[in-house]
Protein backbone atom coordinates (compact mmCIF):
# COMPACT_ATOMS: atom_id res chain seq x y z
CA UNK A 1 0.00 0.00 0.00
CA UNK A 2 1.33 3.44 -0.94
CA UNK A 3 2.73 5.67 1.80
CA UNK A 4 -0.16 8.14 2.02
CA UNK A 5 1.55 10.70 4.26
CA UNK A 6 4.52 10.94 1.90
CA UNK A 7 2.13 12.05 -0.84
CA UNK A 8 0.89 14.98 1.26
CA UNK A 9 4.18 15.93 2.93
CA UNK A 10 4.27 19.31 1.15
CA UNK A 11 0.85 20.08 2.60
CA UNK A 12 1.96 19.13 6.12
CA UNK A 13 5.18 21.14 5.89
CA UNK A 14 3.29 24.15 4.54
CA UNK A 15 0.96 23.97 7.55
CA UNK A 16 3.90 23.66 9.97
CA UNK A 17 5.65 26.62 8.38
CA UNK A 18 2.50 28.72 8.63
CA UNK A 19 2.08 28.01 12.36
CA UNK A 20 5.78 28.38 13.19
CA UNK A 21 5.88 31.89 11.75
CA UNK A 22 3.06 33.11 13.96
CA UNK A 23 3.63 35.29 17.00
CA UNK A 24 4.28 33.27 20.13
CA UNK A 25 6.34 35.16 22.66
CA UNK A 26 7.70 32.38 24.86
CA UNK A 27 8.47 29.44 22.55
CA UNK A 28 11.21 31.18 20.54
CA UNK A 29 12.53 32.98 23.64
CA UNK A 30 13.16 30.07 26.04
CA UNK A 31 15.79 27.34 26.13
CA UNK A 32 14.46 24.55 23.92
CA UNK A 33 15.43 20.89 24.17
CA UNK A 34 13.65 19.36 21.18
CA UNK A 35 14.05 16.21 19.13
CA UNK A 36 12.03 13.89 16.91
CA UNK A 37 12.84 10.98 19.23
CA UNK A 38 9.80 9.67 21.03
CA UNK A 39 9.07 10.07 24.72
CA UNK A 40 6.29 8.91 27.02
CA UNK A 41 4.22 11.00 29.39
CA UNK A 42 5.92 10.95 32.78
CA UNK A 43 9.35 10.20 31.31
CA UNK A 44 12.19 12.07 33.04
CA UNK A 45 14.97 13.57 30.94
CA UNK A 46 18.10 14.93 32.65
CA UNK A 47 20.40 17.82 31.86
CA UNK A 48 23.77 18.88 33.36
CA UNK A 49 24.18 21.86 35.71
CA UNK A 50 27.63 23.44 36.01
CA UNK A 51 27.89 25.29 39.30
CA UNK A 52 29.97 28.32 40.22
CA UNK A 53 33.76 28.02 40.19
CA UNK A 54 36.36 29.61 42.47
CA UNK A 55 39.41 31.63 41.46
CA UNK A 56 42.86 31.13 43.01
CA UNK A 57 46.15 33.01 43.07
CA UNK A 58 48.74 32.23 40.42
CA UNK A 59 51.99 31.09 42.07
CA UNK A 60 55.00 30.46 39.81
CA UNK A 61 56.79 27.14 40.30
CA UNK A 62 58.61 24.36 38.50
CA UNK A 63 55.61 22.04 38.66
CA UNK A 64 52.20 22.83 37.20
CA UNK A 65 49.55 22.74 39.92
CA UNK A 66 46.64 20.37 39.65
CA UNK A 67 43.32 21.79 38.53
CA UNK A 68 40.41 21.95 40.94
CA UNK A 69 37.92 19.11 40.81
CA UNK A 70 34.30 20.00 40.22
CA UNK A 71 31.15 18.00 40.68
CA UNK A 72 28.74 18.45 37.80
CA UNK A 73 25.23 18.38 39.15
CA UNK A 74 22.21 17.18 37.25
CA UNK A 75 18.75 18.59 36.85
CA UNK A 76 15.73 16.87 35.39
CA UNK A 77 12.56 17.66 33.54
CA UNK A 78 9.46 15.57 33.11
CA UNK A 79 7.38 15.05 29.99
CA UNK A 80 4.18 16.20 31.68
CA UNK A 81 1.87 16.18 28.67
CA UNK A 82 1.28 13.94 25.67
CA UNK A 83 -1.44 15.53 23.58
CA UNK A 84 -3.01 15.14 20.16
CA UNK A 85 -5.48 16.75 17.80
CA UNK A 86 -7.24 14.52 15.28
CA UNK A 87 -9.69 14.86 12.42
CA UNK A 88 -11.40 12.52 9.92
CA UNK A 89 -12.02 12.39 6.18
CA UNK A 90 -14.80 10.16 4.87
CA UNK A 91 -14.68 8.48 1.48
CA UNK A 92 -16.63 11.28 -0.17
CA UNK A 93 -14.53 13.98 1.46
CA UNK A 94 -11.20 12.34 0.63
CA UNK A 95 -12.06 12.40 -3.09
CA UNK A 96 -11.28 16.11 -3.03
CA UNK A 97 -7.63 15.26 -2.29
CA UNK A 98 -7.18 13.53 -5.63
CA UNK A 99 -5.33 15.17 -8.50
CA UNK A 100 -7.75 16.97 -10.78
CA UNK A 101 -10.54 17.01 -8.22
CA UNK A 102 -11.89 19.99 -6.25
CA UNK A 103 -8.76 22.07 -5.36
CA UNK A 104 -10.34 23.44 -2.18
CA UNK A 105 -9.91 19.99 -0.61
CA UNK A 106 -6.14 20.33 -0.48
CA UNK A 107 -6.47 23.77 1.10
CA UNK A 108 -8.90 22.42 3.68
CA UNK A 109 -6.50 19.61 4.59
CA UNK A 110 -3.60 22.08 4.90
CA UNK A 111 -5.66 24.33 7.17
CA UNK A 112 -6.76 21.36 9.31
CA UNK A 113 -3.12 20.43 9.88
CA UNK A 114 -2.31 24.07 10.62
CA UNK A 115 -5.15 24.36 13.14
CA UNK A 116 -4.11 21.10 14.79
CA UNK A 117 -0.53 22.31 15.20
CA UNK A 118 -1.72 25.74 16.32
CA UNK A 119 -3.81 24.15 19.09
CA UNK A 120 -0.77 22.32 20.46
CA UNK A 121 1.52 25.35 20.10
CA UNK A 122 -0.96 27.57 21.94
CA UNK A 123 -1.16 25.07 24.79
CA UNK A 124 2.65 24.98 25.04
CA UNK A 125 2.78 28.78 25.05
CA UNK A 126 0.28 28.89 27.90
CA UNK A 127 2.23 26.26 29.86
CA UNK A 128 5.45 28.27 29.50
CA UNK A 129 3.74 31.43 30.77
CA UNK A 130 2.28 29.53 33.72
CA UNK A 131 5.65 28.01 34.60
CA UNK A 132 7.23 31.46 34.39
CA UNK A 133 4.84 33.45 36.59
CA UNK A 134 4.65 30.61 39.14
CA UNK A 135 8.43 30.21 39.16
CA UNK A 136 9.63 33.82 39.32
CA UNK A 137 11.70 35.41 42.08
CA UNK A 138 10.13 38.82 42.53
CA UNK A 139 7.69 41.19 40.87
CA UNK A 140 7.69 44.86 39.95
CA UNK A 141 5.00 47.25 38.77
CA UNK A 142 1.44 47.86 39.95
CA UNK A 143 -1.36 45.30 39.85
CA UNK A 144 -4.22 46.50 37.66
CA UNK A 145 -2.18 49.22 35.91
CA UNK A 146 -0.89 48.14 32.47
CA UNK A 147 2.85 48.76 32.06
CA UNK A 148 4.14 51.56 29.82
CA UNK A 149 0.88 53.48 30.36
CA UNK A 150 2.66 56.83 30.71
CA UNK A 151 3.72 58.38 27.42
CA UNK A 152 7.47 58.50 26.76
CA UNK A 153 8.27 56.72 30.02
CA UNK A 154 10.38 53.55 29.78
CA UNK A 155 10.87 53.13 33.53
CA UNK A 156 9.11 49.74 33.46
CA UNK A 157 12.00 48.40 31.37
CA UNK A 158 14.43 49.76 33.95
CA UNK A 159 12.47 48.16 36.81
CA UNK A 160 12.58 44.72 35.16
CA UNK A 161 16.29 45.06 34.50
CA UNK A 162 16.94 46.08 38.08
CA UNK A 163 15.39 42.88 39.43
CA UNK A 164 17.26 40.71 36.92
CA UNK A 165 20.56 42.47 37.60
CA UNK A 166 20.07 42.41 41.39
CA UNK A 167 19.61 38.65 41.11
CA UNK A 168 22.68 38.24 38.89
CA UNK A 169 21.06 37.40 35.56
CA UNK A 170 23.71 37.50 32.80
CA UNK A 171 23.47 40.03 30.01
CA UNK A 172 22.98 38.97 26.41
CA UNK A 173 20.00 36.62 26.63
CA UNK A 174 17.41 38.70 28.46
CA UNK A 175 13.80 38.62 27.33
CA UNK A 176 10.57 40.45 28.14
CA UNK A 177 7.33 38.84 27.00
CA UNK A 178 4.22 40.98 27.46
CA UNK A 179 0.48 40.69 26.95
CA UNK A 180 -1.87 42.66 24.74
CA UNK A 181 -2.37 45.65 27.07
CA UNK A 182 1.34 46.27 27.60
CA UNK A 183 2.09 45.81 23.91
CA UNK A 184 -0.65 48.29 22.97
CA UNK A 185 0.92 50.88 25.29
CA UNK A 186 4.37 50.29 23.81
CA UNK A 187 3.04 50.78 20.30
CA UNK A 188 0.69 53.64 21.09
CA UNK A 189 2.37 55.71 23.80
CA UNK A 190 6.13 55.20 23.63
CA UNK A 191 6.96 57.48 20.72
CA UNK A 192 10.69 57.12 21.28
CA UNK A 193 10.40 53.55 20.02
CA UNK A 194 8.83 54.42 16.67
CA UNK A 195 10.49 57.74 15.87
CA UNK A 196 12.99 56.56 13.30
CA UNK A 197 15.57 59.21 14.16
CA UNK A 198 15.52 58.13 17.84
CA UNK A 199 14.89 54.38 17.58
CA UNK A 200 17.26 53.95 14.64
CA UNK A 201 14.76 51.74 12.79
CA UNK A 202 11.32 51.97 11.21
CA UNK A 203 10.35 48.43 12.24
CA UNK A 204 7.83 49.49 14.89
CA UNK A 205 6.33 52.26 12.77
CA UNK A 206 6.03 50.22 9.56
CA UNK A 207 5.76 46.59 10.73
CA UNK A 208 4.81 46.75 14.42
CA UNK A 209 8.05 45.03 15.45
CA UNK A 210 9.75 46.34 18.59
CA UNK A 211 12.81 44.10 18.72
CA UNK A 212 15.27 44.99 21.50
CA UNK A 213 14.97 47.70 24.14
CA UNK A 214 17.63 48.22 26.85
CA UNK A 215 19.02 44.76 26.18
CA UNK A 216 15.61 43.09 26.48
CA UNK A 217 14.28 41.23 23.43
CA UNK A 218 10.55 41.98 23.37
CA UNK A 219 7.91 39.33 22.66
CA UNK A 220 4.11 39.29 22.65
CA UNK A 221 2.13 36.32 23.96
CA UNK A 222 -1.61 35.75 23.77
CA UNK A 223 -2.15 33.82 27.06
CA UNK A 224 -0.89 36.64 29.29
CA UNK A 225 -4.08 37.69 31.06
CA UNK A 226 -5.12 38.62 34.60
CA UNK A 227 -4.34 35.97 37.23
CA UNK A 228 -6.70 35.52 40.17
CA UNK A 229 -4.96 35.63 43.54
CA UNK A 230 -5.48 33.20 46.39
CA UNK A 231 -8.07 33.80 49.10
CA UNK A 232 -5.57 33.94 51.95
CA UNK A 233 -6.00 36.66 54.55
CA UNK A 234 -4.48 37.67 57.92
CA UNK A 235 -1.44 35.42 57.57
CA UNK A 236 1.73 36.22 59.50
CA UNK A 237 5.17 34.67 59.67
CA UNK A 238 6.29 32.91 62.81
CA UNK A 239 8.27 34.84 65.41
CA UNK A 240 11.47 32.91 64.65
CA UNK A 241 12.97 35.57 62.43
CA UNK A 242 14.38 34.83 58.97
CA UNK A 243 17.64 36.08 57.44
CA UNK A 244 18.24 37.43 53.96
CA UNK A 245 18.10 34.60 51.41
CA UNK A 246 15.43 32.54 53.19
CA UNK A 247 12.98 30.91 50.76
CA UNK A 248 10.83 28.75 53.08
CA UNK A 249 8.68 30.83 55.42
CA UNK A 250 6.26 29.25 57.93
CA UNK A 251 2.94 31.06 58.26
CA UNK A 252 0.76 31.06 61.36
CA UNK A 253 -2.80 32.28 61.96
CA UNK A 254 -4.75 33.41 58.90
CA UNK A 255 -7.08 31.49 56.60
CA UNK A 256 -7.57 30.75 52.92
CA UNK A 257 -5.26 29.80 50.08
CA UNK A 258 -1.88 31.13 49.08
CA UNK A 259 -1.37 30.00 45.48
CA UNK A 260 1.73 29.38 43.40
CA UNK A 261 2.22 32.59 41.46
CA UNK A 262 0.74 34.84 44.18
CA UNK A 263 2.76 37.98 44.83
CA UNK A 264 3.26 38.66 48.53
CA UNK A 265 4.79 41.39 50.68
CA UNK A 266 5.82 41.40 54.32
CA UNK A 267 5.37 44.37 56.64
CA UNK A 268 8.47 46.56 56.60
CA UNK A 269 9.72 45.17 53.25
CA UNK A 270 8.75 46.81 49.97
CA UNK A 271 9.96 43.87 47.85
CA UNK A 272 7.24 41.89 46.08
CA UNK A 273 8.03 38.18 46.33
CA UNK A 274 6.56 35.43 44.15
CA UNK A 275 5.23 32.29 45.82
CA UNK A 276 6.43 29.11 44.12
CA UNK A 277 4.78 26.70 46.59
CA UNK A 278 1.60 27.76 48.36
CA UNK A 279 -0.63 26.54 51.17
CA UNK A 280 -4.35 26.12 51.81
CA UNK A 281 -4.05 26.68 55.58
CA UNK A 282 -1.32 27.76 58.02
CA UNK A 283 1.91 26.09 56.89
CA UNK A 284 5.13 26.83 55.05
CA UNK A 285 5.20 28.74 51.78
CA UNK A 286 8.19 28.86 49.45
CA UNK A 287 9.18 32.03 47.61
CA UNK A 288 11.40 32.08 44.54
CA UNK A 289 15.18 32.14 44.92
CA UNK A 290 17.20 34.09 45.87
CA UNK A 291 14.63 34.56 48.63
CA UNK A 292 14.24 37.40 51.08
CA UNK A 293 16.04 40.61 50.26
CA UNK A 294 15.40 42.04 53.73
CA UNK A 295 15.46 39.91 56.88
CA UNK A 296 12.18 39.30 58.68
CA UNK A 297 12.39 40.27 62.37
CA UNK A 298 11.90 37.81 65.22
CA UNK A 299 8.25 38.80 65.63
CA UNK A 300 5.11 37.68 63.83
CA UNK A 301 5.17 39.73 60.63
CA UNK A 302 2.05 40.36 58.56
CA UNK A 303 1.99 39.05 55.00
CA UNK A 304 -0.23 40.55 52.29
CA UNK A 305 -1.22 38.89 49.02
CA UNK A 306 -1.14 41.27 46.05
CA UNK A 307 -4.25 42.00 43.98
CA UNK A 308 -5.25 40.20 40.79
CA UNK A 309 -2.83 41.19 38.04
CA UNK A 310 -1.63 40.50 34.53
CA UNK A 311 1.78 38.86 34.77
CA UNK A 312 4.17 39.94 32.03
CA UNK A 313 7.50 38.12 32.28
CA UNK A 314 11.12 39.27 32.17
CA UNK A 315 13.70 36.48 32.16
CA UNK A 316 17.01 35.11 31.04
CA UNK A 317 16.62 32.65 28.17
CA UNK A 318 18.24 29.79 30.08
CA UNK A 319 15.98 30.23 33.13
CA UNK A 320 12.91 28.81 31.38
CA UNK A 321 13.07 25.43 29.64
CA UNK A 322 10.84 23.67 27.13
CA UNK A 323 11.29 19.96 26.51
CA UNK A 324 9.65 18.73 23.30
CA UNK A 325 9.44 15.20 21.90
CA UNK A 326 7.23 13.10 19.64
CA UNK A 327 4.72 11.00 21.64
CA UNK A 328 5.73 7.44 22.48
CA UNK A 329 4.35 4.49 20.49
CA UNK A 330 4.55 0.74 21.18
CA UNK A 331 7.75 -0.86 19.93
CA UNK A 332 5.62 -3.21 17.81
CA UNK A 333 3.62 -0.29 16.38
CA UNK A 334 -0.13 0.25 16.57
CA UNK A 335 -2.88 0.42 13.96
CA UNK A 336 -1.43 3.47 12.22
CA UNK A 337 -0.82 2.91 8.51
CA UNK A 338 1.85 5.60 8.45
CA UNK A 339 3.64 7.80 11.01
CA UNK A 340 6.09 10.63 10.39
CA UNK A 341 7.83 13.18 12.61
CA UNK A 342 7.93 16.78 11.40
CA UNK A 343 10.58 18.99 13.03
CA UNK A 344 10.17 22.69 12.34
CA UNK A 345 13.65 24.04 11.53
CA UNK A 346 12.88 27.47 13.04
CA UNK A 347 11.43 26.51 16.44
CA UNK A 348 12.68 22.93 16.76
CA UNK A 349 9.22 21.70 17.77
CA UNK A 350 8.63 18.07 16.79
CA UNK A 351 5.14 17.17 15.59
CA UNK A 352 4.13 13.54 15.10
CA UNK A 353 1.64 12.98 12.27
CA UNK A 354 -0.15 9.64 12.03
CA UNK A 355 -2.70 8.24 9.59
CA UNK A 356 -5.25 5.58 10.60
CA UNK A 357 -7.42 3.78 8.03
CA UNK A 358 -10.89 3.05 9.40
CA UNK A 359 -14.26 1.94 8.07
CA UNK A 360 -15.01 4.14 5.06
CA UNK A 361 -12.90 6.94 6.45
CA UNK A 362 -9.33 7.88 7.33
CA UNK A 363 -8.26 9.66 10.49
CA UNK A 364 -5.30 12.03 10.80
CA UNK A 365 -3.65 12.71 14.15
CA UNK A 366 -1.13 15.43 15.07
CA UNK A 367 0.58 14.85 18.41
CA UNK A 368 3.35 16.15 20.62
CA UNK A 369 4.76 15.42 24.07
CA UNK A 370 6.32 18.18 26.15
CA UNK A 371 7.26 19.54 29.54
CA UNK A 372 8.05 23.04 30.83
CA UNK A 373 10.04 24.18 33.84
CA UNK A 374 11.34 27.35 35.47
CA UNK A 375 14.84 26.07 36.26
CA UNK A 376 16.30 29.30 37.66
CA UNK A 377 13.89 31.38 39.75
CA UNK A 378 16.53 34.06 40.30
CA UNK A 379 16.50 34.97 36.61
CA UNK A 380 12.73 35.35 36.18
CA UNK A 381 10.72 38.38 37.23
CA UNK A 382 7.09 39.43 36.88
CA UNK A 383 6.09 42.83 35.47
CA UNK A 384 2.64 43.46 36.90
CA UNK A 385 -0.20 44.97 34.93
Amino acid sequence: MANTLTAILPTIYEAADQVARELTGFIPAVYLNAAATRAAKGQIIGYPIVGSMAAADITPGNIAPAGADQTINAGSMTISKSRKVSFNWTGEESRSLSVGDVPQGQNILRDQFAQSMRTLVNEIENDLWTAAYQGASRATGTAGAPPFNTANDLSDFAAVLRVLEDDGAPAGNRRLVVGAAAMANLRGKQAVLFRVNEAGTADLLRRGIIGEVMGLMIGNSFPIVSVTKGTGTAYTSTAAGFPVGTTSIPLITGTGTVLAGDRVTFAGDANIYVVTTGVAAPGTIVIGAPGLRIALPAVATAMTIGNNATTNIGFDRNALHLLSRAPAMPAQGDQADDVIEIVDPQTGLAFQVALYRQYRQISYEVGMAWGTKAVKNDFITVLLG
